[in-house]
């Protein structure tokens, strides 16, 4: 009993410490109603509920302004990205924002909320859901979350139904910004989806363009703004990174003469309907009076930043241009290396030849043209002396020259290491004045230009070379495969000038199998990719000879261990049975095979691993069977590919297998391209595709283990003119293979001990007979035998009854072999 009392005591003490947070709750709200802007009443009305309701997060929706959709208007706590909460709900019903705004309130608790369709939005569960009516101007909902496991209580619905009531609907997002009305001197209305803005003069101005140059693309705008303020500003005229309200911006913007104005921006993004786009409305004002001037100490100081990091000679010309045009308002510049008697062009801007003069559209031969200095003597004077060169406008000059900057031209001989680089051509159409400030930033430009570019050439140039080397090392072709097609693309690395030690292979084996290999070696040196060299010859020996596909993995683990280096190898094993269709995998470390299989759906199978090669001597590496049926893709790669700083290695495996399923396997070498689309270059990346379409003809096949005995050689015979008259074979063909099986099996039986096989495969109209035996000794065909000889002539004979003859290496000895066409 005296349990209950206290229990008792502890629910009146509860419900008092309630009914006194409702109070505080209507206390805040009155408080709030108080202030004079509405948005700013509208958004503390919301921070109630996360205060006193324990909310995480609560958004007011409201009509928009064709009635069909509800949109959020306003929102306070986490972002609602976290709870799957979308800006905008269908006002015709099937949702809790729907519901309430028709004058029905929703609660769900977790259970409830688990079970509704709002939750397959949410990436995890547990959360409570309310949904209020709210009142004026056409109505609303009130939307709010929370993640406490108990969900609102009585008192929290109470407060919440507060908040609903003090909340103030705004007049439809329909009246503010409508597209089509002549904007205010100092607005702007951007729309999210396309990109197109709406300015007003005054910004126009600001911007230095008049309304009749604008083309009304927000990326101009943006082009003519400081680099570095750029981030800045993408993240607010892309919508992705901002949320509905307020914002506040500074940013700077480019001038023909002088510093970079400051601007500020005043913005608020209003969303979106149906086939109504979200826009982000505002002004932009002047604020230069409150920044100080950028001097263009500081372009020379942004150039030198920008060239540090520059790697190829594109790279450097690309960063001369962004660096030089806007702020000098050119129309035109051109960077080239110089190479003998020519300009090797590397950037146009503007790119299009109709932007040049004719003598250099004559030159144009590949992207851009290589332009002949011996036809610009001014050049070539300009060049010779190895000082920056002004022409005002008016200035006579060749046609070539005079046509790149008939307002003034600018010539920048770049020099470097006692000679020259290359030469950057600046041109304006209209009549130019030459500044002292501009004239040193040329000169400044220049030396900066000269010297990185002389580092790129030296890059690209190793760099191709690092590229041919790598490629050396790897298959020069792929094999043709019976039932099969394989392709497949090596990327390297763009960073730095190391060898990468990604490599594939793709073996051709006896008896229709094929062995697939992918693999990837520690680091990028060049010891990486003599490693990989070395792995790619041991594994490709250790196939051939025969050994099953544990086996060689174990042999090649145990090479690279006893070569005592310090880096690892990790490596994919496929062994392709062409025949059945089958296949048996091993991993060392590596990255699972993915297949694709004829109905488009994909699958990472479940493949045991074992450790990287080069770790441990004694390690088991199990194999894992796949079934293929004709049709399926395997696909094989390197963490280059699916590896991310801002993903891991399974989503990035994921990724890679949404991206095969969606591939046209009929086309392997645009698969290939397309998976390598999105590759990070900071790791080499190789990529290895194998289609199995299954074999159109099935061998057929028979084998025979010969025992030691005297009549071995007749037993021999006889099973073979057995299994050949049951195959069909005629006689004709029976009598020479025979001869062929005598030989071979009688050379095993005297010159090798052990255990003899004798196995036949019949495939269309080719015959082969293969004999194999424990000795690792080729047979030698003698160059000549004299007429008393008792011996020798067995491999004369077999050579002259066969199409073709030969040995292959087989797991502890050798496997002779002949084929006969039939029907010769």
């Amino acid at each position: 009993m005296s349990h209950k009392r206290c229990n008792g005591g502890v629910v009146r003490q509860g419900a008092a410490e309630r009914g006194s947070r409702t109070l505080r709750a209507e206390g805040a709200l009155k408080a709030v109603a108080s202030g004079p802007d509405q948005d700013e009443r509208l958004r503390r009305a919301l921070e109630q509920a996360l205060v006193f309701a324990g909310a995480s997060f609560v958004a007011l929706y409201t009509p928009g302004d064709d009635r069909e959709l509800l949109c959020l208007v306003e929102s306070a706590g986490v972002p609602r990205t976290l709870y799957g909460v979308r800006d905008s709900y269908p006002a015709s019903g099937g949702s809790p924002v729907a519901d309430a705004h028709d004058g029905t309130p929703v609660w769900l608790g977790p259970e409830e909320f688990a079970g509704s369709a709002e939750s397959r939005r949410v990436p995890s569960s547990g959360f409570s859901l309310a949904a209020l009516p709210v009142r004026g101007n056409g109505g609303g909902c009130l939307l709010a979350l929370t993640e406490r496991p108990d969900g609102f209580d009585a008192d929290d619905r109470a407060c919440l139904e507060l908040v609903a009531e003090a909340v103030t609907c705004p007049a439809p997002a329909a009246a503010v910004a409508v597209e089509g009305e002549e904007l205010p001197p100092d607005a702007f209305s951007l729309a999210m989806d396309t990109g197109r803005v709406e300015v007003g003069d005054d910004i126009l101005r600001l911007f230095g363009l008049a309304p009749g140059e604008f083309d009304g693309k927000v990326e101009t705008l943006l082009g003519l703004t400081v680099p570095e303020d750029l981030p800045s500003l993408m993240s607010v005229t892309e919508a992705d990174h901002m949320s509905i309200g307020d914002r506040e911006l500074e940013f700077r913007v480019l001038q023909p003469t002088g510093p970079p104005k400051w601007l500020r921006l005043n913005g608020r993004l209003l969303p979106g309907g149906e086939g109504r786009p979200a826009r982000l409305v505002g002004t932009v004002a002047d604020a230069s009076t409150l920044r100080p001037d950028v001097t263009d100490v500081a372009r020379v100081q942004r150039l030198a930043a920008a060239l540090a990091t520059a790697g190829t000679v594109r790279d450097v010309s690309q960063a001369v241009v962004a660096a030089l045009r806007r702020p000098l308002r050119a129309d035109r510049i051109a960077l080239a290396e110089l190479e003998n008697d020519r300009l090797v062009v590397t950037v146009l801007d503007p790119p299009e030849p109709e932007s040049w003069p004719e003598l250099w559209r004559l030159e144009w031969r590949t992207e851009w043209p290589d332009a002949p200095v011996r036809a610009m003597p001014t050049l070539a004077t300009a060049l010779r002396d190895g000082r920056a060169q002004i022409w005002p406008a008016g200035t006579a000059l060749e046609p070539a020259l005079a046509e790149v900057g008939p307002g003034g031209l600018a010539v920048l001989p770049l020099p470097a290491a006692g000679r020259m680089a290359g030469a950057c051509l600046i041109g304006w159409d209209t009549p130019h004045d030459f500044g002292p400030d501009e004239r040193a930033l040329l000169t400044a430009s220049a030396g900066l230009a000269g010297q990185a570019l002389m580092r790129a050439h030296a890059f690209d140039a190793e760099h191709e070379l690092v590229g041919m080397l790598q490629r050396q090392l790897l298959p020069r072709r792929l094999p043709k495969l019976p039932g099969a097609v394989a392709v497949a693309r090596y990327l390297p690395s763009t960073a730095g000038l190391e060898l990468g030690g990604d490599w594939y292979d793709v073996i051709p084996l006896p008896d229709h199998h094929v062995a697939l290999v992918i693999g990837d070696v520690q680091g990028h040196s060049a010891g990486a990719a003599t490693l990989m060299g070395q792995m790619r010859t041991a594994l490709r020996a250790y196939a051939v000879e025969g050994h099953p596909p544990d086996v060689v993995v174990s042999h090649a683990n145990r090479l690279l261990t006893d070569m005592g280096t310090d880096l690892f190898a990790t490596c994919a094993y496929v062994d392709l049975d062409m025949e059945e269709g089958s296949a048996w995998c091993v991993r060392a470390g590596h990255l699972p095979p993915v297949l694709r299989h004829p109905d488009g759906t994909t699958d990472i199978p479940e493949v045991e691993g074992g450790p990287p090669l080069g770790v441990v001597t004694q390690a088991d590496f199990p194999m894992s069977p796949l079934r293929l049926r004709p049709g399926t893709l395997i696909a094989l790669t390197t963490d280059g590919l699916v590896e991310s700083t801002d993903a891991d290695i399974d989503e990035g495996m994921d990724r890679f297998a949404h991206a095969l399923a969606a591939s046209d396997p009929a086309h392997l070498g645009l698969v290939a391209d397309a998976l390598l689309g999105n590759a990070r270059r900071s790791d080499d990346v190789a990529l290895l595709l194998v289609r199995y379409d299954g074999m159109a003809v099935r061998p057929l096949r028979e084998s025979w283990t010969v025992w030691r005995l005297p009549e071995a050689v007749r037993h021999a015979r006889r099973f073979t003119r057995r299994t050949l008259r049951t195959w069909g074979v005629p006689q004709d063909d029976i009598d020479p293979t025979l001869l062929i099986v005598s030989e071979l099996v009688t050379n095993a039986l005297v010159h090798t001990d052990g255990k003899v096989r004798l196995d036949l495969t019949l495939v269309g109209d080719r015959l082969r007979v293969a004999v194999a035996d424990a000795s690792p000794r080729t047979p030698v065909k003698p160059t000549s035998i004299g007429w008393e000889a008792t011996g020798g002539r067995g491999i004369l004979l077999v050579e002259a009854m066969s199409g073709t003859w030969g040995t292959l290496p087989v797991s502890g000895g050798k496997q002779v072999w002949s084929e006969i066409p039939l029907g010769r």
